[in-house]
């Protein structure tokens, strides 16, 4: 594995850094299953929260910048109902390039454990530039790349994790929410996710906030 050289005194020259030598990562585009384009990383260096979801799709390659299709719209509503904005926050992706599929045109997929662990040390790289007071692992890629294979979703949330000494709490995946629109139970755990991230960072919660998606009394 190349070793990363990070220059810099602030938190914004060594994210800058780090993304030039991400944009020619060769552990990643050696293994022939990923794009050529590299989608980084946007938000704030100081940021006390940390997003990271699973791998960049169709229109995160295309503008190149993680989180801007419909899952990023959603994600864009339950960061605005913590009171934050995504300039506020950082957001991220455990795979920095878009996964490779047959007759690959507006389709996605989720990225191989190989993929994770090629793209790892500069995520790794970028929660020490952050020091975020926590991250939140959206999806079973991202809780994979952060905490190993071999749990889910079910029984990894509601829990605080660790790695390298951040915080981790897990949750669903903004897509997933998607998918479940008329889940109000899903969308209460998440939130709950969301409450517990607010406190660890330190966050004013209103009784409307600790209130979303419970059942009308």
């Amino acid at each position: 594995m190349p070793r990363l050289v990070i220059e810099g005194t602030t938190a914004a020259d060594r994210l800058a850094s780090l993304r030039r030598q991400a944009e020619a990562w060769a552990p990643a585009l050696a293994l022939g299953s990923l794009r050529k384009v590299m989608v980084f990383a946007t938000g704030s260096p100081e940021a006390q929260i940390m997003f990271i979801g699973e791998a960049p799709g169709y229109e995160e390659e295309r503008k190149r910048e993680p989180f801007v299709g419909l899952a990023g719209q959603q994600l864009d509503k339950i960061i605005k109902a913590m009171g934050l904005a995504r300039t506020d926050v950082y957001l991220s992706s455990i795979v920095k390039f878009r996964p490779v599929t047959a007759n690959q045109t507006t389709n996605n997929r989720p990225p191989t454990s190989e993929e994770i662990a090629a793209c790892l040390p500069l995520v790794r790289e970028e929660i020490r530039i952050i020091r975020p007071q926590c991250i939140v692992a959206l999806g079973g890629s991202a809780a994979d790349g952060l905490l190993g294979p071999g749990g889910d979703i079910p029984s990894r949330r509601g829990l605080w994790h660790d790695f390298d000494g951040v915080a981790v709490r897990v949750t669903y995946h903004p897509s997933h929410l998607l998918r479940t629109t008329n889940d109000t139970q899903t969308k209460r755990m998440v939130w709950e996710d969301m409450l517990a991230v607010m406190e660890r960072a330190g966050l004013p919660i209103s009784e409307k906030q600790r209130g979303f998606f419970l059942p009308k009394t």
